[in-house]
């Protein structure tokens, strides 16, 4: 929501779009757009089906702790900025005693990405 609700904060730093993407399936990701209504805005919401880009970025969120909840490996959160394909800021909300981020998502919400583009 935050994402969706500075939309004009982040055209003005030169931002064309936002990705959203999560370890699912491709079902899953359009019901949660539909959901979040982002249809016709900025953001893009996309599936990594087999973990690959999660992988391929070293950012696996395989914690026993949420693994004991969620199941199979999934996503950290994170925040990346990229110009051209190349990554300018890379923030993942994570801590010690908080692998998912939830009791501190911080870096990956949109007032801390919108200070560091």
């Amino acid at each position: 929501p935050g994402y969706l609700a500075a939309q004009s904060a982040l055209k003005a730093k030169g931002i064309d779009e936002v990705l959203v993407y999560c370890v699912n399936d491709g079902a899953v990701m359009g019901a949660w757009s539909k959901d979040q209504g982002v249809d016709g805005s900025m953001i893009t919401f996309l599936a990594d089906t087999r973990c690959e880009f999660t992988k391929a970025m070293n950012l696996v969120l395989d914690h026993p702790g949420p693994m004991s909840v969620l199941g199979t490996p999934r996503c950290k959160r994170f925040a990346l900025y990229a110009v051209d394909g190349v990554i300018k800021v890379l923030n993942v909300s994570e801590g010690p005693d908080d692998p998912a981020g939830d009791t501190d998502p911080s870096a990956s919400c949109v007032e801390a990405m919108l200070k560091l583009i």
